[in-house]
């Protein structure tokens, strides 16, 4: 990686305290980039961002435009104009869609989806003037197929890449870049007690930073990881729909977010996604 189209620039990443958000921030801090982490969890997301000497982290509710805007706006005025978004804060909830409380459903699409489409707002109002910017929105490969168990992560996370998609060719001419990163399941809290489905090994979160870093360097559309899910799940959707379900319940995707989740090891993640 050419570090110098990284270094000094000036990265916000939401839902950094820990997982995805908090390898892709401490990647970029290795490369020279200046990084400002917020997260709903304000005492995890202190102890990350003062463990590694980021730039300024501090709590950040993506719900609400008031706390969005305020960290913006302090990022502004203390490291310096934002670069780059990164709308990294999610959750995902597992189970069947008539067991899930009504509170729970709102809540995964005000931080999944609302949250991205604030954040994309706000950023666009800093960036446009400078004709200079870029929004990467994380999706996920469930944002192309459909997972049992996942119903309303599913529809967050289409809405993301339909969203994500009509905002590039919407400022295709501004000089602000839009993208999607679209992980599998990953080794995360996020992912626990989940079972992969078979020949989709999880991906590390590293590899999750790895490819926002070449994002930030070689700005295009959208990324998949792993390389072989995203293949597996592009296949799968220009194939008939029979045939597509057929293959994804042969590698188990279709049970990996219902039967063959370890209730007891998914349980600290389910309890904290459900409260934040």
């Amino acid at each position: 990686m050419d570090s110098t189209k990284i270094r000094g620039k000036v990265v916000v990443i939401t839902g950094g305290a820990r997982g995805i958000g908090l390898a892709t921030a401490t990647a970029l801090q290795a490369l020279g980039a200046k990084v400002a982490i917020g997260d709903i969890d304000e005492t995890t997301v202190k102890e990350s961002g003062a463990a590694r000497d980021f730039e300024l982290y501090g709590k950040l509710d993506v719900t609400e435009s008031a706390s969005f805007e305020a960290f913006l706006d302090e990022v502004e005025r203390t490291v310096g104009p934002i670069d780059v978004l990164i709308n990294n804060a999610g959750i995902m909830p597992t189970g069947k869609l008539a067991d899930e409380p009504d509170q729970i459903t709102r809540r995964i699409l005000d931080i999944n989806v609302y949250g991205v489409i604030l954040g994309s707002k706000l950023a666009l109002k800093r960036m446009l003037p400078r004709r200079s910017g870029h929004v990467i929105n994380i999706a996920s490969l469930a944002g192309e197929t459909h997972i049992p168990g996942l119903a309303t992560y599913n529809a967050s996370k289409h809405a993301v890449l339909g969203f994500t998609d009509t905002l590039r060719e919407e400022y295709r001419e501004t000089g602000v870049h839009f993208s999607s990163v679209l992980p599998t399941l990953t080794n995360t809290e996020l992912g626990a007690g989940v079972t992969a489905p078979k020949l989709l090994r999880p991906a590390e979160p590293e590899e999750i930073a790895d490819a926002i870093v070449a994002l930030i360097a070689a700005p295009k559309s959208k990324v998949r990881v792993t390389a072989v899910a995203g293949i597996i799940s592009q296949v799968v959707g220009l194939l008939p729909e029979a045939v597509g379900d057929g293959i994804a319940r042969a590698l188990g995707a279709s049970h990996a977010f219902l039967d063959d989740v370890d209730a007891a090891k998914r349980k600290a993640y389910e309890d904290r996604a459900r409260n934040v």
